[in-house]
């Protein structure tokens, strides 16, 4: 692995934030600055989270730290997206799809922090 985007987690998370920010400015007008900006912005977050604690994945902590806080927005993301699926009548099957997508990279994302946590040797080369 030379770079987080050889990680899966990145991948998915990365695509599917760019889906989510799309499906987002297509909300009501109302829900573009509100709830479609909460959902962007923790989308955004699952991805920011890996690729900084893979900045970060010499020191064993801080990468399991900062994939703890990319579980933590993937979950957040979930929730937003919850929102909007029960109070807008427009795009619910879209919306199910995305908290779909979401629950099946939290786990992934949990599965790898376990493979950091076990197996994770710590070096730059990893």
């Amino acid at each position: 692995m030379k770079s987080y985007r050889d990680l899966d987690i990145y991948k998915v998370s990365y695509e599917l934030a760019v889906k989510v920010h799309k499906m987002s400015l297509n909300l009501p007008k109302h829900e573009i600055y509100e709830e479609g900006s909460q959902v962007r912005r923790s989308s955004k977050g699952v991805a920011s989270c890996i690729v900084e604690g893979y900045g970060r994945r010499k020191y064993k902590a801080d990468f399991i730290k900062f994939l703890i806080y990319a579980h933590a927005s993937c979950d957040e993301t979930i929730t937003h997206l919850n929102f909007l699926k029960d109070t807008n009548i427009n795009n619910k099957e879209a919306i199910t799809g995305f908290i779909e997508e979401y629950e099946i990279l939290g786990g992934k994302i949990n599965k790898f922090l376990q493979y950091v946590e076990k197996d994770w040797r710590g070096g730059r080369d990893e």
